[in-house]
């Protein structure tokens, strides 16, 4: 498909939508192109954690959102 004929579907779709979140998703997508992003930049320490933190997840070591709420709620209740 042609850039052209993408850019004619995205409008045709932007104008029929009326999902307030969607376009306002769009929008914010749009800009993050058009922003210049600056790159972090992590000292050794920060690389270091990062990579545990990864293997942490590879392992099955981390809490859902749903599990982490739930424990919250428990705790709350004490």
């Amino acid at each position: 498909m042609l850039t052209l004929d993408l850019k004619k579907q995205l409008i045709d779709r932007i104008n029929k939508n009326e999902n307030r979140e969607l376009l306002d998703e769009a929008i914010r997508l749009f800009d993050i192109e058009s922003e210049d992003i600056d790159v972090f930049k992590l000292n050794i320490e920060q690389r270091d954690v990062v990579d545990e933190a990864r293997q942490q997840i590879k392992n099955g070591q981390y809490l859902t959102n749903e599990k982490a709420n739930s424990e919250i709620e428990e705790w709350l209740k004490k």
